[in-house]
């Protein structure tokens, strides 16, 4: 099933409590995704702003990978060997000379999203960049001239994800969402070397404890917690939410995740 871009929902959110608000979810490359770069001396450099430009979502490296429903983030890589960019030239093993940061982004500007609560949410199926680059997903919400935001992030870690951020009311504000990778351009044959994060583009489990996604925790949801604890891990960890039943993401299925299921299961709601 394909995710909505957005939409504003009036849902009982696993517990059965009408709330309304408005829920952005990560969508696949035809879901209008749109890619911006600011560039930045590295901070030997003084790390100040040299420039920003629309880029093409591939360029940032974002790829989208729809029969699988995945989007794969990756360092950027610049195709010039000139010592702007790299030190002290571009090849195998050159340094980079530009701090990039990429950003892949929804944009909406009709005011739909303004002085409202916006929730995006989504799974972080792994990041393996090296320490030397700094995924995130976020929320920004823009003044009319782009002359200061206010932002809500987290940085991007393995499994569900789902932050908000209350929009300022008033005309002309432009609210976006998505993800941006920071750090140094990387030469193409060493792209691989610093890693990636990959997201899931398809549906979000909300509610982790609610297993078999039937909107409660119930006894059916308890059968299955039960078959992945009698075994103490999960049968499947390439499944998009990754071990479904390891709620605390410590790699096993066991007493303490036991703890979360049961007081969700007791209330039968999700924590």
């Amino acid at each position: 099933m394909k995710m909505r871009t957005f939409g504003i929902l009036a849902a009982a959110l696993c517990a059965g409590t009408a709330a309304q608000a408005v829920v952005v979810n990560v969508g696949d490359s035809s879901a209008g995704w749109l890619g911006y770069m600011n560039v930045f001396e590295i901070p030997a450099n003084g790390g100040g702003y040299v420039f920003g430009s629309p880029w093409g979502v591939p360029d940032l490296v974002a790829i989208f990978d729809d029969p699988n429903a995945k989007l794969t983030l990756k360092v950027n890589s610049i195709n010039d060997p000139n010592p702007f960019w790299y030190t002290p030239e571009g090849g195998p093993g050159s340094t980079g000379n530009k701090t990039m940061d990429a950003v892949l982004y929804h944009q909406v500007d009709d005011g739909s999203l303004t002085g409202v609560a916006v929730t995006f949410e989504g799974t972080v199926l792994s990041n393996s960049f090296s320490p030397s680059h700094v995924a995130k997903a976020f929320i920004r919400d823009f003044a009319p001239d782009y002359s200061s935001f206010n932002e809500q992030f987290i940085e991007l870690a393995p499994g569900p994800f789902s932050f908000t951020l209350e929009t300022e009311p008033g005309e002309g504000r432009h609210v976006q969402w998505g993800f941006n990778v920071v750090g140094p351009c990387v030469w193409i044959t060493d792209a691989d070397l610093f890693g990636n994060a990959v997201i899931s583009t398809g549906t979000a489990n909300t509610c982790p404890c609610d297993l078999n996604h039937d909107g409660f925790v119930d006894d059916a949801d308890f059968v299955l917690f039960a078959s992945a604890y009698n075994l103490l891990l999960c049968e499947d960890p390439t499944m998009p939410a990754g071990c479904p039943s390891d709620f605390n993401h410590d790699g096993f299925v066991d007493d303490a995740d036991f703890v979360i299921f049961v007081s969700a299961y007791n209330e039968l709601l999700c924590p």
